[in-house]
């Protein structure tokens, strides 16, 4: 037995299980009769017991259960290493439960899986029964074959990349080289039963990585039934629906160690300790990721998912330097603009009488009125804005580009590049399996497999279609209720105003009704944004189901697109109503366009008299801020909380007493769909910081510090919140590659309309290049406002109170009409068709230019890196080289035994064709 027990040192704790090591491989019986008992006083608990689960010491039970460290991953013989966990609790319904229960461990005992249950009276609640599941060599090698494991046959010897100038400058970010690279290259070639000599086998017990193990367990519990023999319950199968039904209340491998302390036992990896201290501690934020341990310890699923996270963190860095010095230069180019300081001069600003801005309640005002924002739009809407919109849809492209080749990279090291081929078939779901009863021939196969009748699926996809179409319709009625809210609001916070003629007043002088309309519809729609989240994912994943895609990738394709498609108009449907609606249908004084028509008095509103963008700028600042903090808040803070209320009793008295599926088993379940969310969290973001970056050129920069915090708390969930989940496979990021690509052409098309007819950007160049008589912005403000005559207004759009005295006869709007008394009084000048033309041309220059650059950097960087090809062909050839030479020994082998065995006359009899056959197949 290598199971130690008694409170000894760790040397000797380690010289002793070095010692038993080899006589416990010499077999089983070895191991069953092999029994130590070096206890100099029971009572006292200080001596050593080595003892064999077949053999217990009678009456030591209780000294055994006192003085075994419980914190381990083995069984009881110490020997047995513990692949899955299934826990479990009597309540009312317990016969039926235990029926279930009885025949699905006995199904897994016939596949060879071997159990140990422990119970409940050692557990801390006295109520939770904890069976341990172990898979012997046999199981593990019948599954892999199954499987198609990739396992090493031969140390690698693929030169890697060369030095890089300057490496030295990256010291401080890099971790040691032991974390970085937990074990060494290997040529690997999918495991084959029949082929043991030719692996690298030294140790049958550790062969296989705990990741793989408790892979090949988990396909075992999937579909492993659970009626009894001679029944065809087809219903009755896998773990999934056992825990749904209740009979067993988790299902989980273990981590190998507690995370804040090395394992006691010299044969666990420690793995989650380190990960712990080099990666999910905040400190380590500035360092690399460790993510080959990662792929080790979690499986190549998350670890895909933390190498692009990084990636899009490191490209985030770029955007945000650029974004940050576009600001600069608003604040630096703050004193230079003109139009600002024509705005809030008193002889300028302060003699132009706006028109009202809604009907009855809203007064005329002077145009001074609205200086600090005029100045706040200036930061943002400046000439760096349109240089920083062209950069972006470029880092676009080089973001996608450079990824694609770090994928590739990352598929050559960690052997996915076959993965899809191979496993495609092999992923099927047992739900799909289950649900669907029908058979057909493969042609492929030449198997029966189920299949979904074509009249159920395309009744499935109208039911799952029309679903969708009705939330995304919900979405849009709601962003209508708060266009309403907005209209009807903004009369109500105007006529707070207590001296229109000379500033307008709300809160304090610094916030017009504008601004305070929309932050209020912001936070309105955010709210409706989050509760229509929590509804719109319960459906999601119901119609998903419904649909019974055949295999998880597919199931998960189906469920992104639906997600993201939701999440897109809910997210971005107000965005788009700032920048591309707002302000522009809104007619003109005695001409106004209503929303739903007169009727309902509900006028269109107009733009922030600084301009449209700092209204988007607002828009996306609290919608993107508000989604970040609030993912932050649920998942770092809300598990701080929990976690500092659960360890007022103390970390030693939790150590002492909770054994090491105890201590797993309270910690949070990692759902299937755990990964899914993190990636749309960042997709969302990564369309906030394209998609209308050119309003709030800082978005990069927010998203930049959102992620830096984002990658060590979810790798804190993951090492300390989250049960180790499932290690499963995946050779990219799926789906959501081509809605990147979606969303990054997308992007150059919003930015160049957001630029174009949201910013006052092209008016300002038609007038500074065509209009001005002295090639300056001086005059433009008067430029940009049209006149319109008072007494021509109709009563219903003129103030309740008739406040104005007689000198006063016209007011200004925004826009470019002729004025009263001109032959075409009221309609659009040729400067409006001129802005409109220029408006045009720069979106057809812009698209263009940003297109040509795309697809030229596309072609330009290739997919795959000449290195990484190079290796893999190489690779490829000492693969096949190998095994053909491991072949035709075994044949020289097979050969010489047989003409060993065979009798000397027919050796004899041998003719020379016969001979010269054997020799040619050599």
């Amino acid at each position: 037995m290598r199971r130690i027990t008694g409170k000894t040192k760790d040397e000797t704790l380690i010289e002793l299980q070095s010692a038993t090591d080899s006589q416990i491989t010499d077999g089983p019986a070895v191991l069953t009769s092999y029994r130590i008992n070096l206890h100099s006083d029971d009572s006292s608990g200080n001596g050593v017991n080595l003892s064999s689960e077949g053999a217990p010491l009678p009456g030591n039970s209780e000294t055994d259960k006192l003085h075994t460290s419980r914190d381990t991953v083995f069984f009881r013989d110490g020997v047995r290493r513990i692949d899955f966990v299934l826990s479990y609790v009597d309540d009312k319904d317990g016969e039926k439960k235990q029926e279930r229960r009885r025949e699905f461990e006995a199904n897994l005992e016939k596949v060879g899986l071997e159990l140990e249950t422990e119970d409940k009276s050692d557990s801390k609640d006295q109520k939770t029964y904890f069976l341990k599941i172990h898979a012997p060599w046999d199981v593990l090698a019948t599954y892999a074959d199954v499987l198609k494991v990739k396992v090493p046959f031969k140390e690698s010897d693929v030169p890697h990349g060369q030095d890089v100038p300057l490496e030295w400058l990256s010291h401080p970010f890099r971790l040691p080289d032991h974390i970085m690279h937990p074990q060494p290259d290997f040529f690997t070639y999918p495991f084959d039963k029949n082929k043991m000599d030719f692996f690298l086998i030294n140790d049958k017990d550790t062969f296989f990585p705990p990741s793989t193990r408790n892979r090949i367990v988990f396909y075992i519990l999937a579909r492993c039934p659970y009626f009894k023999e001679g029944r065809k319950d087809k219903d009755k199968t896998g773990i999934k629906r056992l825990l749904s039904n209740g009979t067993y209340t988790a299902a989980f491998p273990l981590h190998d160690c507690r995370y804040w302390k090395r394992a006691r036992n010299a044969e666990c990896e420690s793995e989650r300790f380190n990960l712990y201290q080099h990666w999910a501690r905040f400190l380590c934020f500035y360092k690399e990721q460790p993510l080959n341990l990662i792929r080790k310890y979690y499986g190549e699923k998350i670890g895909i998912y933390f190498a692009w996270l990084g990636f899009y963190t490191e490209m985030l860095f770029f955007a945000a330097v650029m974004g940050f010095i576009c600001f600069t230069y608003g604040l630096l180019s703050y004193d230079d603009n003109i139009s600002s300081k024509e705005i809030c001069d008193a002889d300028i600003g302060g003699s132009i009488v706006m028109c009202p801005l809604c009907d009855k309640k809203c007064f005329f005002w002077n145009l001074n009125s609205t200086c600090l924002s005029s100045w706040q739009s200036h930061l943002f809407d400046n000439e760096g804005t349109v240089f920083f919109a062209i950069f972006m849809g470029i880092w676009v492209t080089l973001f996608l580009e450079f990824w694609k080749r770090r994928q590739a990279r990352l598929e050559y090291e960690w052997d996915l590049v076959d993965f899809e081929e191979e496993q495609q078939q092999l992923q099927i779901r047992p739900e799909f399996e289950i649900r669907c009863t029908n058979r057909r021939l493969n042609r492929i196969t030449q198997e029966m497999e189920p299949y979904l009748p074509i009249t159920s699926k395309c009744a499935r996809f109208c039911l799952s279609g029309a679903t969708v179409i009705f939330w995304i319709s919900l979405i849009v009625a709601c962003i209508i209720g708060v266009i309403a809210y907005r209209l009807a609001v903004y009369a109500a916070f105007a006529s707070i105003i207590k001296d229109p003629m000379r500033k307008i007043q709300l809160v304090g002088r610094f916030i017009t009704p504008q601004l305070a309309t929309s932050v209020t519809a912001s936070c309105i729609n955010f709210v409706i944004i989050m509760i229509l989240n929590f509804f719109y994912e319960r459906v999601a994943i119901w119609i998903t189901d419904m649909e019974i895609p055949k295999t998880h990738l597919e199931y998960e394709n189906r469920l992104t697109m639906k997600m993201f498609l939701f999440q897109f108009v809910n997210y971005y449907s107000s965005c788009f109503y700032v920048a591309f609606f707002k302000g522009k249908f809104v007619g003109y004084p005695g001409q106004y366009s209503y929303m739903f028509g007169k009727i309902t008095k509900l006028r269109n509103e107009e733009c922030d008299p600084g301009g449209c963008l700092i209204e988007l700028t607002t828009q996306l600042v609290i919608v993107m801020v508000g989604k970040q903090l609030w993912g932050n808040i649920q998942e770092a803070l809300l598990p701080l909380i929990r976690n500092w209320w659960s360890s007022r009793k103390g970390r030693h008295n939790h150590e002492n007493h909770y054994s090491r599926w105890e201590q797993d088993h309270v910690l949070q379940n990692f759902s299937q769909l755990g990964l899914f969310y993190e990636y749309l969290e960042m997709v969302v973001q990564f369309g906030f910081i394209t998609l209308f970056v050119a309003s709030f050129p800082l978005a990069p920069l927010l998203a930049l510090f959102n992620n830096i915090l984002e990658i060590r708390v979810d790798a804190w969930k993951f090492t300390t919140q989250f049960r180790r989940p499932v290690a499963s496979k995946a050779r990219n990021i799926g789906a959501w590659q081509e809605i990147l690509n979606a969303v990054a052409i997308l992007s150059v098309v919003t930015n160049a309309f957001i630029m174009a007819f949201t910013s006052d950007m092209i008016p300002r160049m038609v007038y500074l290049y065509a209009y001005s008589k002295d090639a300056s912005m001086r005059g433009y403000i008067n430029n940009s406002l049209s006149i319109y005559n008072i007494s021509q207004i109709q009563k219903v759009n003129m103030p309740e109170d008739d406040w104005f005295d007689n000198s006063t006869t016209t007011c200004r709007y925004r826009d470019y009409r002729y004025p009263p008394g001109h032959q075409n009084e009221y309609t659009h000048t040729m400067q409006f068709w001129h802005i409109l033309a220029a408006k045009m041309a720069f979106i057809i220059i812009m698209e263009h230019v940003v297109f040509v650059v795309k697809f030229f950097v596309a072609w330009m960087i290739p997919d795959v890196p000449s290195d990484v090809k190079a290796r893999f062909k190489r690779e490829r050839y000492l693969i096949q080289e190998y095994l053909h030479n491991y072949e035709v020994e075994r044949l020289k082998i097979q050969l010489s035994a047989s003409f060993i065995t065979e009798p000397q006359s027919e050796m004899s009899s041998m003719t020379p064709d016969k001979h010269e056959v054997l020799s040619e197949c050599l």
